[in-house]
């Protein structure tokens, strides 16, 4: 994976959506990220190119940081966030390439959040999204280690992946995309509930709340 065109290509992706999209589109809520507006979410992702450009990234990208984000760009449209952004793209380019791709999770992560708040799928078939479906798996099987519960299989029609050896505690499947996004904390204990195939489920419930808490009704994409 070439993560310099991939992360562009995300970008562009994004762009191209944002700008497709009338008043009240931009102003709709994002119920993966229910706080903030598509504009608002556009603005975070925006901040975090600066942000990380200019040396502010903390490890845990913890909610004050991020809504500095949204909030030092209150008023902007769209358009000019967009400009924003553009006026980064080469900065972002030469951080991944020296830094590594740590920021393509995110833009990947809230591409999806983006499209499924407006109703326009995309963006599901690329190297990124399995690229960071591997990172959040690698995440994910640390918590488990973590809590000191038995290993997880987790398998889709084109992926398996296990957190260990020995005998899975819970073992897990569902679609594709929906693995993904739950990985991403992006479905609800009730879906995965329905996904899990053998062991105890609700004892794992806190290990895929690794991005939060988990959403309390089905996300639309």
């Amino acid at each position: 994976m070439d993560v310099i065109t991939e992360w562009t290509d995300a970008q562009g992706r994004v762009i191209e959506l944002v700008e497709s999209l009338g008043d009240e589109e931009t102003q709709r809520a994002v119920p993966a990220t229910p706080d903030w507006t598509v504009t608002q979410l556009l603005a975070h992702m925006v901040g975090l190119s600066a942000d990380v450009l200019a040396g502010d990234e903390p490890d845990d990208h913890n909610p004050s940081w991020t809504q500095r984000q949204v909030d030092s760009r209150a008023g902007r449209t769209p358009a000019e966030l967009v400009a924003e952004w553009r006026t980064l793209t080469k900065g972002m380019q030469d951080y991944l390439r020296d830094n590594g791709p740590r920021p393509l999770n995110d833009i990947v992560i809230h591409e999806q959040d983006l499209r499924g708040a407006v109703g326009r799928p995309g963006g599901r078939d690329t190297s990124a999204l399995a690229a960071v479906r591997d990172v959040m798996a690698e995440r994910f099987a640390t918590r488990v280690r973590q809590a000191h519960l038995p290993p997880v299989e987790l398998r889709s029609p084109a992926w398996i992946f296990s957190t260990g050896d020995g005998d899975p505690g819970l073992e897990l499947f569902a679609p594709d995309f929906d693995l993904i996004r739950a990985l991403m904390t992006r479905r609800t204990a009730g879906q995965l509930r329905q996904w899990s195939l053998n062991g105890q489920i609700d004892q794992y419930l806190p290990v895929f709340a690794g991005l939060g808490p988990l959403p309390e009704s089905p996300l639309p994409e």
